[in-house]
């Protein structure tokens, strides 16, 4: 492979990720991440853009987005406003076209890594709309009578977090991987990348806490990844003897956001 993904300074991940990320990067197939929130599929695209020295182009989705916004707009009511008003070049629609995030990354003078952030927030037919763009590396504009090729085709990230069932047309074109969550040795090289200097003792004692309520049935929202850090740096900050992180649960809301699993974590911890 020409070029190939590695973990940065930032960024941890597993042989398997790797793996599906370079051969996404060989095949020129979109990479569809799925996983848990916090597993940092998003964080994910920043780490390929850095390590491959990269733009990043990010296209957030929402529930309200449609393929065509990624692609241009025609900004028919400025137009409007520069006639009434005598603006000079009104004729040129080409001045009122904006292009989108995928317009973006297909004009690119260079390669980028565009990232689909969070596709299946969309509507269903959205991921559809996008299959002949992502295959073709093309798009036309009906206003100005111009197809956009991409100059050199992006290194496409999308990221899903199960909300909806993606259509089989759409996965076919797709390289998958599912990001699993990480283990206690691979959490502790993670957390290490972020605060090489944690002591031994508070990491170990915040790490049961942390891995013992994601074991818990009842609760409705297990504590991600980077609830976890966030905690240790809390529990750093505010010079918390590790003695205390099991038996008082200082900063607990740091990880465990819903009342409910509040209480059932001071009843269960208890």
């Amino acid at each position: 492979m020409s070029e190939s993904f590695n973990s940065t300074r930032q960024y941890v991940a597993s042989e398997q990720l790797l793996a599906s990320v370079n051969v996404a990067i060989a095949l020129k197939k979109p990479l569809l991440i799925k996983g848990e929130p916090g597993t940092g599929k998003t964080m994910l695209a920043e780490a390929v853009a850095q390590s491959l020295g990269k733009k990043l182009i990010i296209w957030n989705i929402k529930s309200t987005t449609k393929a065509q916004d990624g692609l241009y707009m025609y900004d028919t009511i400025q137009r409007l406003y520069d006639g009434q008003f005598g603006e000079e070049g009104v004729d040129d629609i080409a001045r009122y076209i904006k292009l989108g995030k995928l317009g973006e990354a297909f004009e690119s003078d260079e390669q980028v890594v565009l990232l689909i952030d969070e596709i299946d927030k969309a509507d269903l037919e959205f991921p559809n709309d996008l299959l002949w763009e992502l295959d073709q590396m093309e798009f036309y504009i009906h206003e100005t009578k111009r197809t956009v090729k991409a100059k050199h085709r992006p290194i496409v990230i999308i990221t899903s977090n199960a909300e909806k069932e993606l259509p089989d047309a759409f996965l076919r074109r797709c390289i998958f991987h599912y990001i699993d969550f990480p283990d206690e040795a691979l959490m502790e090289e993670i957390v290490r990348v972020h605060y090489p200097e944690v002591e031994d003792k508070l990491l170990k004692e915040a790490m049961d806490v942390f891995y013992e309520i994601r074991t818990f049935r009842d609760i409705r929202k297990k504590p991600s990844t980077s609830e976890l850090i966030d905690w240790i740096n809390a529990l750093q900050l505010g010079g918390i003897p590790t003695e205390k992180i099991k038996r008082e649960l200082p900063f607990i809301g740091v990880i465990v956001k819903k009342d409910e699993d509040l209480e059932t974590v001071r009843h269960k911890m208890v």
